[in-house]
């Protein structure tokens, strides 16, 4: 009995301890989020921002599966970007539904025989659709289903240009992210790849690829994404990115070199998290071949994106998200040594399988080890409870810090309500959702052989786009 005591002790030490690290690196990097950003709108008021008059050729890829309620709203946004040079190039990948249909109907595409250059392997494509819309080459691919990374694959080989940028079907980008994604391209010659910031796209009105409304929604699914990813992309990604060290760019808004996109073979087709993993692929590329390559984070280019309003679709969704961390943080192990990948890559490869990989499981034995502390009257329970309130306190202020910052960095206008809003779904995310996550993700590995490449739908709503 007196060993059984040890080791609950022991374990709630070890709890403690791993939750007190993880708190400290969230106010460190949150705070460095909030200065940079600050620093930025500063560089930006007193226009030391650079400034060109030429532009790179971009193309957007748009990958669609059954994407017939969204997708002509997503197309139309993307065509009133403040950008001068890019084409749009759609795939739809074996999509169920009336998807080509919709779009060919609605932009009065014609079918062409178009050559494909074959740079990238990817499924037989079977049709292809072209038109022009205000000077905008869209092209329209229709090929057999094959996953997310494949379909990437077949837009990255009918693009035209040296940049492609990958984005959800179901997203909405602002006029302006293009110009500001390219951004750190023209600030250093060695950047290959740049990732945008995620928004949710329940949240925002759009008219033109301009914000006209915010508001923070009543359903609690959706509100606590908001201030989830208002966090999570303020925090680390900004402050991994001064050293050259983030691992990971969200599939729903990427910018990559495209030479660079096809020597690594391109997104993989057999893995659940294929965009963190072709950043994890990139990385490897760069230190194999001995090449100066960097990897940027640009806050300012936003990208609205659909988030499941519903507890089925979070649950599907995080599972896959899960399962491709543990794929790609598995494959590229090697880059746990420092000496090959560098120091600033080690700590943030550290960083995933610490506190992504092993938290659900961590932070549900240090639960499980309170019940039993509690059985063995080992536990002083009102110190229990206040720690547990400090700790509620402590990462509600961080997350609405991060949810004001992001507020105030982009002008928006708040509503009353949406501060009421918006404190409440901060302290459910913090006190209860990140939890019901923990089980999720710790529970993923059942059954994950199944489907293990298919698309991982969510059910879709309308856009608030007018």
């Amino acid at each position: 009995m007196l060993f059984f005591e040890n080791l609950v002790q022991t374990i709630g030490y070890f709890f403690l301890i791993y939750m007190l690290i993880y708190t400290t690196y969230l106010i460190i990097t949150v705070l460095f989020g909030a200065i940079q950003l600050y620093t930025q709108d500063r560089m930006i008021r007193y226009r030391n921002e650079l400034k060109h008059g030429y532009y790179v050729p971009i193309s957007l890829l748009v990958p669609a599966y059954n994407e017939e309620i969204t997708i002509v709203d997503s197309v139309s946004s993307l065509l009133n970007l403040e950008y001068k040079l890019y084409e749009l190039v759609i795939v739809d990948d074996g999509s169920k539904d009336k998807t080509s249909e919709t779009l060919i109907q609605a932009f009065q595409m014609k079918r062409t025989r178009r050559p494909i250059q074959m740079r990238i392997p990817c499924k037989k494509v079977l049709e292809v659709y072209e038109t022009t819309y205000n000077n905008i080459q869209i092209t329209l691919v229709i090929k057999e289903n094959g996953g997310k990374g494949d379909a990437l694959n077949a837009a990255a080989n009918l693009s035209r240009y040296p940049y492609v940028v990958s984005i959800d079907a179901d997203s909405l980008l602002q006029r302006d992210s293009l110009e500001k994604i390219i951004q750190p391209i023209l600030r250093d010659e060695r950047i290959v790849a740049v990732g945008g910031m995620i928004r949710i796209a329940q949240t925002v009105l759009m008219d033109k690829g301009k914000v006209i409304d915010y508001h923070v929604p009543w359903n609690p699914i959706v509100g606590m994404q908001v201030v989830e990813y208002d966090r999570s992309f303020l925090a680390s990604r900004i402050f991994l990115d001064q050293f050259n060290a983030n691992l990971i760019i969200s599939g729903a808004f990427g910018l990559f070199k495209k030479e660079v996109l096809i020597a690594v073979g391109g997104y993989s087709t057999d893995t659940l998290g294929e965009d963190m993993e072709l950043v994890m692929k990139i990385n490897n590329f760069c230190i194999n071949n001995q090449k100066k390559c960097r990897l940027a984070y640009e806050p300012r280019a936003i990208c609205w994106s659909q988030s499941p309003s519903s507890l089925k679709d979070i649950i599907k969704q995080r599972k896959r998200w899960y399962l491709g961390l543990f794929q790609s943080l598995w494959q590229y192990r090697a880059m746990i040594n420092p000496f090959k990948a560098g120091f600033p890559r080690m700590f943030s490869y550290l960083y995933y399988v610490l506190f992504e990989l092993l938290s659900p499981f961590i932070e549900i034995i240090g639960l499980i080890n309170i019940v039993l502390a509690w059985q063995l009257n080992l536990l002083f329970v009102p110190f229990m409870i206040r720690l547990f309130i400090i700790y509620t306190v402590y990462n509600v202020i961080l997350s609405i810090t991060a949810f004001f910052q992001r507020v105030y960095s982009q002008g928006i206008k708040l509503h009353f309500s949406d501060i009421i809003k918006a404190l409440i779904m901060v302290t459910l995310e913090t006190a209860i959702y990140r939890y019901v996550l923990s089980f999720v993700r710790a529970t993923a590995f059942i059954g994950y052989k199944r489907k293990r490449t298919s698309w991982g739908q969510i059910q879709r709503t309308k856009q608030n786009y007018v």
